[in-house]
């Protein structure tokens, strides 16, 4: 028995190691191919085949060196290892019995019983080494799991009160600070207000916390100091179901799913009808390039729209964010991958989403948020200038020269405060 534990203990440590390794590489694996087959054009274009081939292939050879790995474990230490004690067990047996023969007459059935019983206790002592290493590889798969599982980061927490509504869709924030990691801020004492109707763009160099705020917003993460209100009700105090709901977002780089366009629009929301799809399709400019389609609305959509160009895929999005008619629109540079003929019809198409409702803008474009009620420039997360698109060219200031580096020339921005 002692023998046996020690084996057990022995295999245990060497096997979790090894099993660890193994899927450690599986997921190196599956990443390698996932990454291969969104970017095969990108890897096609500058003739990566065999950079990727190789790489591949390491990774499989250190994949199948830990498989090999677990093999020859499982071949040395399950069965091998306890048919070698089960014949040591024997041999001792006989032994004993060989030596008592000389001084006193031994009975065959005593004999027999005992190898019988040998038998008897390592038939189960194999079966349990055999259900051993299932049950290791199950341990190892369970703890990357509960790896997950334990981690300490939470979601905001709401103090959620299902009567409470938005209804106009007036943002406050007030003195906010927000750090990811609990010792830099990338948002410092952040405070605007944004009535309903109004439009508020944020704009910055890469970095400066433009997409922190709309984190926020969403209640994607919870800030530390300050105070975030909709409607003189603190944010935490709504249900996330409500603030999702009321809130609509367009990234830059909408997501389309697998399924028809329709279901892409609804979202499988079945309070939507179809006649409210097609009039959020043709609010947003989406319905001329849907009705061209052979099944129209039904037509099948591959995996993230592939066969459809950016610009249709922000406009399906566009119409998706209509088709729930949200109090408060956010959006991130939503017009940044569309044709300039596109993008008119669809700067009409905002100028209509905007009416009655409150509306965050990120941009990189200056020329997309001029007619903006309130433009905030960020920079390392702190507001160091507000004010409308004339006013801040006037003071010359940072967004005066993000300007000027957008439009390459000074006579233009004389004229444009002039």
């Amino acid at each position: 028995m002692p023998l046996i534990f020690i084996i057990m203990a022995i295999y245990r440590k060497l096997s979790s190691k090894f099993y660890h390794d193994l899927r450690e590489r599986l997921s190196q694996l599956n990443a390698k191919l996932n990454e291969s087959l969104q970017g095969m054009s990108i890897i096609q274009v500058f003739r990566q085949e065999k950079r990727m081939r190789r790489e591949f292939e390491e990774i499989n050879e250190k994949h199948y060196q830990a498989g090999m790995r677990n093999i020859k474990a499982d071949g040395l230490l399950l069965r091998p290892a306890i048919d070698l004690v089960y014949i040591f067990a024997l041999i001792i047996v006989l032994s004993y019995f060989g030596i008592s023969s000389f001084e006193n007459p031994v009975e065959i059935g005593v004999l027999y019983a005992f190898i019988n019983y040998l038998d008897r206790f390592f038939e189960p002592v194999n079966q349990v080494m055999q259900r051993l290493s299932m049950y290791q590889q199950a341990i190892v798969a369970a703890s990357r799991v509960f790896q997950l599982l334990d981690d300490q980061e939470l979601a905001p927490g709401q103090s959620a009160n299902s009567e409470i509504k938005i209804e106009e869709g007036k943002i406050e924030v007030r003195n906010v600070d927000f750090s990811y990691d609990g010792k830099r801020d990338v948002l410092k004492n952040i405070e605007f207000t944004a009535l309903p109707g109004q439009t508020v763009a944020l704009v910055g160099h890469t970095g400066s916390g433009k997409s922190s705020i709309i984190n926020l917003l969403l209640r994607f993460y919870e800030f530390d100091r300050g105070e975030i209100l909709i409607d003189g009700v603190s944010i935490k105090n709504y249900s996330l179901n409500e603030v999702r709901t009321k809130m609509g977002l367009v990234l830059q780089d909408p997501f389309i799913f697998y399924g028809s366009i329709k279901d892409n629009i609804r979202l499988h929301n079945q309070t939507i009808s179809d006649d409210e799809i097609e009039e959020a399709a043709k609010f947003v400019q989406a319905d001329s390039f849907i009705s061209k389609l052979e099944d129209g609305y039904d037509h099948r959509v591959v995996e993230r729209g592939a066969t459809f160009s950016s610009g249709q895929r922000q406009l399906l999005a566009f119409a998706r964010t209509m088709a729930a008619n949200p109090k408060i629109l956010i959006l991130d540079e939503a017009t940044a991958n569309i044709d300039t003929e596109t993008e008119e019809a669809i700067q009409t198409a905002l100028a209509k989403m905007r009416k009655g409702r409150t509306t965050i803008a990120i941009a990189h474009r200056l020329s997309t948020i001029q007619d903006a009620d309130l433009i905030l420039v960020l920079h390392l997360g702190e507001i160091v200038e507000r004010g409308t698109h004339q006013e801040l060219l006037t003071r010359k200031g940072l967004y005066h020269k993000m300007y000027l580096l957008q439009n390459g020339s000074g006579e233009r921005l004389e004229d444009a405060v002039g």
